[in-house]
């Protein structure tokens, strides 16, 4: 691992230099990649040489107090010592999991996909409220999001919507969010004040540009149709909606939302793309998942994962054995907590993969 580090810490000065040279400033394409290495690199580097201080700290501390008579200046070098001794295990921790491999798409924009599940209705208001939930989380983020279809029922609910998140990292935060979504609480409409359980499927995936996934549009049968809902004078008047069909698979994507016919078929085609990368992304990690079930499942969307209980304000995250009694704050978007110990279990059930192999 050490030796890995150093290679990389030589890199990483290599780069600070070759950003300092005035001719890298007039080579756009070559200026922005050492930019990615860099920004990739700097908390490798910044953790690295902690390390290295810490040990210097150390040996430095130990020679002293061979030597040192003073009692008060011996106990300065003790505490120093005691410090850093604790900070190695830590630091060398941290660097294990930044050398864990990168997922190539966890800096990619987010296609948020929400499907009400069993329940009727009472799902379908589920399906907004989660919809909204992972729309405020965005907003808190600073990402920016675009509702790319939606499709309401009659009281307000959503039986499916597609959002695109737009911002560094989305992904990386958001891929643990696929998979079934329960709810149960105690319906409006339900005067017995039974509990009833309904459910909605959510869908996380990177959003996939030409270079990710070529998209044959041969294969594509586009229909248009007239617009309906809210939308404003083009509606029922011109046939802006455009319903994709992707014959090889059955995949049916349709967008209305905008009033241009042209932007509707190049929402469908994001939407499109993106679900046909993930199935291919799907099949590659088919015979991982096989050999390793990752703590935090397998991003099925037949796999419950979380349960929002309103009668005891609690939310329950199945993979982790995670339980927050703050509903309320969750469903405006507080998901940090979760998100952050999803990501950490996945890290150190990667970790213990990977020294089980070596």
């Amino acid at each position: 691992m050490f030796d890995k580090l150093e290679d990389l810490l030589l890199r990483f000065a290599e780069i600070l230099q070759e950003l300092g040279d005035p001719q890298t400033a007039s080579e756009p394409g070559r200026l922005q990649k050492l930019m990615k290495e860099q920004s990739d690199l700097q908390p490798i580097a910044d953790t690295y040489q902690e390390y290295k201080k810490c040990q210097e700290t150390v040996s430095d501390s130990l020679a002293m107090l061979e030597t040192e008579k003073d009692e008060e200046m011996r106990a300065l070098l003790k505490e120093e010592l005691s410090d850093a001794r604790s900070r190695l295990p830590e630091l060398e921790k941290e660097l294990k999991i930044l050398l864990l491999p990168k997922d190539p798409n966890d800096d990619k924009n987010v296609i948020l996909e929400v499907r009400a599940g069993a329940g009727g209705d009472e799902a379908a208001l589920f399906a907004a409220e989660v919809c909204r939930m992972y729309m405020k989380y965005a907003e808190n983020r600073r990402w920016r999001t675009e509702i790319l279809s939606v499709n309401e029922s009659g009281i307000g609910g959503f039986k499916e919507a597609t959002v695109m998140i737009n911002g560094k990292g989305a992904y990386s935060r958001l891929k643990y969010e696929s998979g079934v979504h329960r709810v149960q609480r105690v319906p409006e409409t339900e005067s017995g004040g039974r509990i009833h359980t309904s459910t909605c499927t959510v869908a996380i995936m990177p959003e996939a540009e030409e270079i990710d996934f070529h998209l044959d549009l041969s294969e594509c049968r586009f229909d248009v149709f007239r617009a309906s809902g809210n939308g404003g004078q083009c509606v029922n008047t011109t046939d802006s909606a455009v319903r994709l069909t992707h014959i090889p698979t059955g995949i049916v994507v349709s967008c209305q939302d905008e009033k241009s016919q042209l932007k509707n078929k190049d929402k469908a085609l994001k939407v499109l793309r993106s679900r046909l990368y993930e199935m291919e992304l799907e099949k590659q990690h088919e015979a991982e998942a096989k050999e390793r079930r990752s703590q935090v499942g397998t991003g099925d969307r037949s796999e419950k994962i979380r349960t929002y209980n309103f009668p005891q304000g609690r939310v329950t995250d199945h993979r982790i054995h995670l339980t927050l009694h703050r509903l309320d704050n969750v469903l405006n978007g507080d998901l940090d907590e979760i998100i952050d110990s999803l990501t950490a279990a996945d890290q150190a059930e990667k970790l213990t993969s990977l020294q089980g192999t070596n």
